[in-house]
């Protein structure tokens, strides 16, 4: 079975980056007749993070294709029940996803489970890419930012960064969103 389409969309925090992947969404689905689906991964862990979750929620209510929306903050794959051939997934966002992933009570960050997490969530993408037809990954770019002076910082930027490296070498398209105008860094414009 062929994998679907994959898109990768990275940028800054509030750099406009959700906003460009819901747009690319509603372009797929017109293009392929496709149905939309919103894999949110986040949970509200404060007033800020609620607030942001309902303005998402509210930006997606507007859509002339309505979302269908599926909270998974661990085990992506759990998204499959509820997808197609013909979904058009929008995942928001890895790196949020990874810190689900990474942080529990009591889990030592050591290399045997962060190789263990990277295989989940690359294996899990994969695994949705089987079941539909576009899958687009929004995440966070952090690693530009001077994180190795702390050590924990230190294997979180290295894990993300591996998984952006993975996902874009596998995507389609790759886009890097800075003050809502986003840039392209792979794949080639459909006419």
């Amino acid at each position: 079975m062929e994998k679907a389409r994959l898109c990768f969309i990275t940028g800054g925090v509030r750099s406009g980056k959700s906003s460009f992947a819901e747009r690319k969404a509603l372009e797929y689905a017109f293009q392929m007749d496709g149905n939309l689906h919103y894999l949110a991964c986040g949970r509200v862990s404060d007033v800020e993070m609620g607030d942001r979750i309902h303005r998402h929620q509210k930006h997606r209510e507007s859509s002339p294709i309505a979302w269908q929306t599926s909270e998974y903050a661990t085990d992506i794959t759990r998204i499959g029940a509820d997808i197609n051939q013909d979904s058009i997934i929008l995942l928001d966002c890895l790196t949020t996803l990874l810190d689900n992933e990474l942080f529990g009570p009591g889990i030592p960050l050591e290399k045997e489970f962060l190789d263990s997490v990277f295989s989940k969530i690359i294996n899990g993408i994969n695994e949705i890419r089987k079941q539909s037809s576009c899958l687009i990954v929004v995440s966070n770019e952090l690693v530009q930012e001077p994180i190795f002076h702390n050590e924990f910082l230190h294997l979180y930027g290295k894990t993300l960064g591996l998984l952006h490296q993975t996902i874009v070498g596998q995507a389609d398209e790759a886009y890097l969103v800075e003050s809502g105008i986003p840039l392209r860094k792979k794949g080639c414009i459909q006419e």
